[in-house]
């Protein structure tokens, strides 16, 4: 958000505290308001000025920053009457603070909102931002026409300033925007050419010392441009405003505007496309400027990009430095600060005339491919984004509400995105090249990654990520949120799992298998062991008594793979209660069904499959994988045996997850395994939006295991798996006795006295 097109933004920063930049700040602002005889507004925002200005003006303000920030109404010429304070001379102020006793502290945001609000009642506003970078600094500075930079000719003073300046440019702040000015000139100073070399950029304007003037206005509260007008100081703040005025801020003002031809780009010779003398593009791109079997238009930015890129390859060494953070934040943020300034600086040097938003932009995608995962920090930071796929550096889709798009943003290069995939595996101990071309991996959150790489991927390396939400998926959300469910249903889930039955999440690619799982196995009691075994850490399970085991692939010389079944078969060694599998692909649901029916009751799994019955028929296929030779029928038996309840769950057309099935596993009837459904989604149709328009129905049939429940003593209630029919046909009491409360799922029911009855059973 800048300020109005009419107006300019001074900002004034001092490199050092005792400069003298809240001196110059009221000084400047004074000379503006006499030179160019416009309406100009003083604001102090200097969060350790304890009221300087207030003093150094002599006003006394009536609101302050933090009032501005926080004025509910709209900005119109009577409420700027109200929020700013007047001076006799028509400079007009707005303090930081009241006075000493009071702390600043303002809200950024809230603050640029209301600052461009002002800007369309004033031709000038100066803005004192004190000496150091905070927040509110910075969002002052991205807003600011010019910021000037207030320095003395002594060595220390330099030396901050150079210091302040490196970290204005680090973010992102260009470098024809910092218009230094030399205060208090002597002869004993520093010469001001040495000084501009140092600093690395040319002296606007020089004050002369003179201290019996600025301490006689400092007495008079009074700033010496209105005070002592005829002094050298005071034709020093005129001619910085006649220089400012002359050019410099329209110069300014107009880098701030989008240029097409903006970007420094390489020499394209021909009709080919290709950069003159043969270089400058990648060697992913064909002569025609695209990668091979597809077009591809590489962007003057992009260009720009893999320009900044190279020249940061040649002064850095980044392999060497992000091996020597080792998990340091401290020499992470070091490592971070150093490369965004050689990035900035070879930005400027490559294309100065890049305007403010196009550099920020690429300072900011270049830095994300140089230490961060690239084009995927954006949409891994958007919680909107579900999965995103990766196709080649310059096509990436996501999925959003369930619906895949294609996304703006892109990789500079297929050697840009292997970087990326390679620090996403090096951390975790895992490796891809071409003997080994794929890999399974996770992120610092849990999101899962698949990356392909060439020569299998033939378009360039291909990536997927099923992103793990930033706020944690609860059984509520799936029945409220969601709609995947109703209440009943959740609940029998709950009380099968707290009972130990053996349950199989069956679905297709993408459905919510494992975040399911996830929510169901926190349904575990917190006094069970549990161990859970996954390709790639996902499960996040809230209990503490919890092992987690993950595979490993094989080293370089192929040997040391640990398997699905390997930790599997070790976990039984471990006395688990309970054996959570992330997911059964091979052999190794033999183990998984043979643990489930070795006494470790209440294990739980996922499958690929469209319905439970082809669950079945998977679980057996991969059965057979396992290389035992075993017969059809007692491998259907183990099944049988081992598992008592599917649930089946579907990404439907409109992008939704449903449960469209919980279906019990009852046993054998000659060679086939019998199935009997619980529950069900009934899909009736769409509404105008598309959406899928159906009700989740009981199919009237009792699972087997209620009645093992309730020798347990935990009732279920029998009404729960009623169809509709059923429900309207239950006679009704008109009169009589109250008949007995249905007891909640899961809950014992207290042991009737007396004779006869059916001990509270509904």
């Amino acid at each position: 958000m800048a300020v109005h097109e009419s107006s300019n933004l001074i900002a004034v920063i001092g490199g050092k505290g005792g400069v003298g930049k809240s001196v110059f700040a009221a000084n400047l602002a004074a000379a503006f308001l006499k030179e160019m005889k416009a309406k100009t507004l003083l604001i102090d925002c200097d969060p350790k000025s304890c009221g300087d200005q207030n003093f150094i003006t002599g006003i006394r303000p009536n609101k302050t920053v933090m009032d501005l920030a926080q004025f509910p109404g709209a900005i119109t010429q009577q409420s700027v009457d109200t929020l700013v304070t007047g001076h006799p001379s028509g400079l007009s102020y707005i303090g930081a603070v009241l006075g000493p006793d009071q702390v600043f502290n303002v809200q950024v945001d809230l603050l640029r909102k209301q600052l461009y609000a002002l800007s369309q009642f004033y031709k000038y506003i100066v803005i004192d931002l004190g000496s150091e970078l905070e927040a509110v600094q910075l969002g002052v500075i991205e807003d600011a026409t010019a910021i000037v930079v207030v320095t003395t000719p002594e060595v220390l003073v330099v030396n901050q300033t150079r210091r302040l300046m490196n970290e204005m440019m680090a973010a992102s702040v260009p470098g024809d925007f910092l218009q230094i000015v030399l205060n208090k000139v002597n002869r004993s100073g520093l010469d001001q050419n040495a000084i501009s070399q140092s600093l690395r950029r040319p002296i606007l304007s020089m004050i002369p010392q003179d201290d019996a003037t600025a301490v006689a206005a400092l007495q008079r509260s009074t700033p010496f441009v209105f005070g002592t007008p005829q002094s050298p100081m005071s034709a020093a703040y005129h001619e910085v405003v006649r220089k400012l005025t002359g050019g410099v801020l329209q110069k300014l003002k107009s880098a701030n505007k989008p240029k097409l031809t903006a970007v420094a780009k390489p020499a394209i010779s021909g009709s080919t496309g290709q950069p003159a003398g043969g270089s400058g593009l990648p060697s992913m791109l064909d002569p025609k400027g695209g990668r091979k079997g597809r077009k591809r238009d590489v962007s003057p930015l992009t260009l720009l990009k893999m320009q900044v890129h190279d020249g940061l390859i040649k002064e850095m060494n980044l392999k060497s430095d992000l091996m020597k953070i080792e998990g340091d934040p401290a020499k992470a943020r070091e490592l971070k600060s150093k490369t965004q300034m050689v990035i900035s600086q070879l930005t400027d040097r490559l294309s100065p005339g890049l305007t403010r938003d196009d550099r920020s932009r690429v300072i900011k995608e270049t830095l994300d491919e140089a230490l961060g995962l690239g084009a995927l920090e954006e949409l891994l930071a958007d919680p909107t984004v579900t999965e995103i796929m990766v196709n080649g550096c310059d096509m990436i889709y996501i999925e959003k509400s369930g619906k895949l798009t294609l996304s703006p943003v892109t990789f500079t290069s297929n050697q840009q995105l292997r970087n990326v995939i390679e620090r996403i595996v090096s951390p975790l101990g895992r490796r891809i090249d071409e003997r080994t071309p794929y890999v399974d991996a996770r992120l610092p959150d849990g999101s899962r990654v698949n990356a392909i790489i060439e020569p299998l991927a033939i378009d360039g390396p291909a990536v997927t990520i099923r992103k793990f939400p930033a706020e944690r998926i609860t059984y509520k959300d799936y029945v409220e949120r969601f709609g995947s469910m109703t209440q009943p249903m959740m609940d029998f889930l709950k009380v099968c799992v707290e009972q130990g039955l053996n349950i199989v999440i069956s679905g297709g690619t993408g459905s919510g298998k494992t975040t399911l799982l996830n929510v169901m196995s926190s349904f575990i009691p917190s006094n069970e062991r549990i161990v859970t075994v996954e390709d790639a850490a996902e499960l996040q399970l809230k209990q503490d008594h919890v092992v987690r085991l993950e595979t490993r692939p094989a080293n370089l010389e192929g040997t040391g793979e640990v398997s699905i079944r390997d930790l599997i078969r070790n976990s039984l060694r471990m006395r688990p209660d309970r054996i959570v599998v992330g997911e059964c692909r091979d052999g190794a649901a033999l183990d998984m069904l043979a643990a489930m029916n070795t006494g470790h009751d209440g294990s739980m799994t996922t499958v690929h499959a469209n319905t439970p019955r082809e669950a079945v028929s998977r679980l057996e296929t991969l059965c057979l994988m396992a290389g035992m030779d075993l017969p059809a029928k007692a491998i259907r038996e183990q099944i049988a045996g081992a598992v008592n309840l599917i649930v089946q769950i579907s990404r439907m057309s409109d992008g939704s997850r449903k449960i469209l099935h919980i279906t019990e596993v009852v046993g054998m009837q000659g060679d086939a395994v019998t199935l009997q459904e619980v529950f069900r989604f009934k899909e009736e149709g769409f509404d105008k939006n598309r959406k899928i328009i159906g009700q989740f129905q009981a199919t009237g049939l009792i699972p087997t295991f209620i009645e093992e429940f309730e020798q347990k003593g935990v009732m279920v209630p029998r009404n729960l798996f009623m169809t509709s029919e059923q429900s309207a046909k239950k006679p009704t009491v008109s009169a009589g006795p109250k008949p007995p409360s249905i007891p909640r799922i899961g809950v014992p029911t207290p042991k009737k006295t007396g004779t006869g009855g059916n001990g509270g059973t509904p």
